[in-house]
This record gives C-alpha cells, sequence and structure tokens, in this order.
C-alpha cells in the first residue's frame, strides 16, 4: 500500500528531475542573469564612487563598464572546453588547428566559443547600462566639444564647468537643471542598454537560424546528435576517473608490493590525439564525434601504449 502511495510522488519527482535536466542550460543563463544584476548592485553600492571631475570620470566609469566585462570574457574563453580541445598542442603541431588544409571547422569552433563567452559580459553591459551610474560617470567627464555642447546646449554658463559633478549631486547648477543633466545621463544610457539587449537577441536568433538553414541533418537528428555529444561527454569523464582510478590503483600496488605491473590496455598517443580532434559531419561517414570515426574505422590501431603516459614533459 505504502509503495502505490509512493509511486505517484516518485513519477512526479523524475518528471521534475527530467525538466530540470533538459532545461540546465535556460537555468544556467538564468542564474548567471541573476549573479550578473546582484554582482553589478554590488558593485554600484559598496565599490563605485565616481570622482566627479572632468580628468578622472570617463577613465573611472569606463573601468567599471568595461573591465568586468573584459574579466568575464576571459573567463569564459578560459572555461571553453571545445577551445582548448582545438588549440592544445598546437604551437607543436600547427596543422592541429586546419588538419588537411581545412581551416573552417578551426574558424567554426573559435566563433561558436568567443560568441558562448560574450554571453555574461553582454548581461553585465546591458545591466550597467540599464541601472546607468557608470555611464553618467564615464559621459559626464569628456571634455569632446560635442558631448558638451550636447547637454549644455541653452543652459547656464556654468553647465560646462559642473556638468561632471552631476552624477554626484555636488554642482552648483540649480537643482532643476543638475536633475534634467542627470536623466538625461540616464536616458542615454539606458537606450545604449536596450540597443544591446536588441542586437544581442537579433544577432542569435539570425545566428541560429543560419547554422540550422545550413545544416546537414534534420532538426531531429540534429537534436539526437547534440543529446548524444552530451552523453558522450559525460560518460568520457566517467569512463576516465574509473581508468584512472584503475591505473593508480596498479602503479600503487606495483610499487609497495615491489612486483612488476600487471598489464594495462591503454589507447596509444596517435589514438588520444585523433579522438581529440576537431570534427565536421560528413553524410558519408555517419558517425556523430570524432570517437566514434575512429572507433568505427576499419584500419584502427589497437595497440596499447607500452607506458599509459609518455610524454616529453611532465603534466606536473
Amino acid at each position: 500500500m505504502s509503495f502505490a502511495v509512493l509511486k505517484p510522488t516518485m513519477d512526479s519527482f523524475n518528471t521534475v528531475f527530467r525538466f530540470l535536466t533538459n532545461q540546465k542550460t535556460t537555468i544556467g543563463y538564468g542564474i548567471m542573469a541573476i549573479a550578473t544584476i546582484g554582482g553589478e548592485r554590488l558593485f554600484s553600492l559598496f565599490s563605485f564612487q565616481c570622482p566627479c571631475n572632468t580628468k578622472q570620470n570617463f577613465t573611472y566609469g569606463l573601468t567599471y563598464l568595461l573591465g568586468p566585462a573584459l574579466v568575464l570574457l576571459t573567463v569564459g574563453l578560459f572555461l571553453s572546453t571545445p577551445l582548448w580541445r582545438l588549440y592544445t598542442g598546437c604551437c607543436l603541431n600547427p596543422m592541429k588547428l586546419c588538419p588537411r588544409a581545412n581551416c573552417i571547422g578551426c574558424i567554426s569552433i573559435f566563433m561558436k566559443a568567443v560568441v558562448g563567452a560574450l554571453v555574461a559580459p553582454i548581461m553585465w553591459l546591458s545591466v550597467a547600462l540599464l541601472n546607468g551610474t557608470f555611464y553618467e560617470c564615464a559621459v559626464s567627464g569628456l571634455q569632446d566639444q560635442v558631448i558638451v555642447d550636447l547637454f549644455c546646449k541653452n543652459r547656464t554658463i556654468s553647465c560646462r564647468t559642473e556638468l561632471a559633478k552631476v552624477p554626484c549631486k555636488t554642482s552648483s547648477l540649480p537643482a532643476p537643471e543638475a536633475n534634467d543633466l542627470l536623466l538625461m545621463l540616464k536616458a542615454q544610457s539606458q537606450i545604449l542598454g536596450w540597443v544591446l539587449i536588441i542586437s544581442s537577441a537579433l544577432a542569435g536568433l539570425i545566428g541560429t537560424c543560419y547554422t540550422n538553414c545550413r545544416s546537414q541533418v534534420s532538426y531531429l537528428q540534429l537534436t539526437f546528435w547534440k543529446i548524444y555529444m552530451q552523453k558522450e561527454r559525460e560518460k568520457f569523464d566517467s569512463f576516465a576517473e574509473d581508468y584512472a582510478t584503475k591505473l593508480a590503483e596498479r602503479n600503487l600496488k606495483s610499487f609497495f608490493d615491489n612486483t612488476e605491473p600487471e598489464a594495462f590496455p591503454f589507447p596509444n598517443h596517435t589514438a588520444w590525439e585523433q579522438v581529440s580532434a576537431v570534427y565536421t559531419y560528413k553524410h558519408s561517414d555517419q558517425c556523430y564525434s570524432t570517437l566514434q570515426k575512429y572507433v568505427e574505422r576499419p584500419d584502427r590501431d589497437y595497440s596499447s601504449e607500452k607506458t599509459p603516459l609518455q610524454m616529453e614533459h611532465s603534466l606536473e
């Protein structure tokens, strides 16, 4: 009786779990957006203090506006597995970048890595511009005649000298005029923020449409391909951890028992190089990854590496 009562609960739990698993990319972007908003608010409230002078406003405001975006871009590229899979070892063997003189795959992977890494910086810039604090400080310090004329046209003479103090609300300008200038700065910042959001959304839509339009497989097969690649990566991590554990146990057993190490089947260096190569789908292959392409080769080399790690330098 208790099992019958628990079964609907377990089914509901499994349904929720599958939904969260299938939507993990969307959830990840949602968490990233929340973290970006929170980070921007913390910077604005506790760290950012506009100097409010013409010599430092622009540099200070622009640093807070673009600095975190550049850091997020760098971190995004650093965490891009496809990018490192492509470029690892390319200094010793530049032909890895363009195998068989085909550089399209290299450029495609690089562009995808950059686009993926741009998500967080764009979120930061969008939130920062919509808030307006950093932009107000930066633009108010510009001494360009066009900018100054834009804000101070038909205003008091002191507007040109007091513009940099407007973000701090310490200017000697009349309150209505100072508030008007502050609203102009905030309005420009928010307009740029929405332009960035709309441009990014349109670019993403156009890019997705172009990619799907140029796809060599149908939508369902493309969906299957993505699922397969995800599962292959997950299983690879699991297999790698399992084999690494067995290899460590074998080596430690040989060391402490002071005996010859047992034979350990292990892919050779050539096999590792081939499964790490950039994969481009071809109808003639009907394979979904370089790993599948390698294991189904009729001339596959089954010889094992005598020593599981034979490299010219240490990993440590």
